[in-house]
């Protein structure tokens, strides 16, 4: 029963993870942009997101409304002013670009909010559970999940199925020849980074639900998007999803093994599916 619940805790805790991975798949699986402040995003929303219920009778779901629409303003933001500038076919610009801005925004959190942590009251629902069989489940993890599952979903869609999703993948794949068939490949960036920031608004508040943040949180939430969206495979979308997943299971099986050992044997599950199989589970061999 203890490794079930370890299982079952796994899958709710990848549903937290999909919600960064998301976001980290758009960008850096399809669009080729290594963004370093993707962790710092989550946690700058989430202190927004706290400040902004305690200064306004906002309750949670009131703060996730306000916090997706700040999350794409910035995103859109960030391509159109700093990304945008860099982009092209050598990462390192945009990893170098990022970086630094990711350090810039580091010391902004501090200095606004200082180095305590924070966390969104839910109104009880963080404390509220259901019972399936012998195992007690949270009903904000499920919440979680749910989300990030119709969150893949609607994304998977909207990059096969939509317009703006073919004008993405041909800029991806080649600026030229797209801007040649009439894509404005800056523009179509932007709106991609501003969808992907705004996935985060979603990350942002649950985390704060689930947990505390804190300004030096950020690399933390990066390095899980980033191994999730590795391990899933780069360029699918539903790989992301199922990477956290694993991810997920991976460190709840080794909390149950020891307290210790829970995010180490993440990183080791990671580095095992990155040496057997460095595509990717659904990544396609190049």
């Amino acid at each position: 029963m203890l490794w079930l619940d370890g299982l079952v805790q796994g899958v709710l805790l990848g549903g937290l993870y999909a919600q960064y991975a998301l976001g980290m798949a758009l960008m850096f699986g399809v669009m080729k942009i290594i963004n370093v402040t993707h962790g710092d995003l989550v946690i700058l929303l989430a202190l927004v997101g706290i400040s902004l219920a305690g200064s306004f009778p906002l309750g949670p779901w009131g703060v996730l409304v306000l916090l997706v629409p700040i999350g794409a303003a910035v995103g859109w933001l960030l391509q159109r002013g700093v990304l945008n500038r860099v982009v092209g076919d050598d990462p390192l610009p945009s990893l170098i670009a990022t970086f630094g801005l990711s350090v810039a925004l580091q010391n902004a959190i501090l200095e606004i909010w200082s180095a305590d942590t924070r966390s969104l009251s839910g109104g009880g629902i963080e404390q509220a559970s259901v019972a399936l069989g012998p195992i007690f489940v949270g009903v904000l993890p499920l919440i979680v999940l749910a989300c990030a599952t119709l969150l893949t979903g609607g994304l998977d869609a909207m990059l096969r199925f939509t317009r703006f999703g073919r004008a993405l993948r041909a800029a991806s794949s080649d600026v030229e020849a797209a801007a040649m068939t009439g894509v404005n490949p800056k523009a179509v960036y932007a709106m991609a980074t501003a969808i992907a920031v705004g996935i985060l608004g979603f990350a942002a508040t649950f985390q704060a639900m689930r947990a505390t943040v804190a300004p030096a949180d950020g690399p933390y939430q990066l390095i899980y998007a980033f191994e999730a969206v590795i391990i899933g495979g780069l360029g699918s979308i539903w790989g992301a999803f199922v990477g956290a997943m694993v991810l997920g299971v991976s460190q709840a099986i080794g909390f149950r093994i020891s307290p210790g050992f829970g995010i180490l044997a993440g990183h080791l599950v990671f580095l095992a599916v990155l040496a057997i199989r460095p595509n990717g589970i659904m990544g396609r061999a190049q």
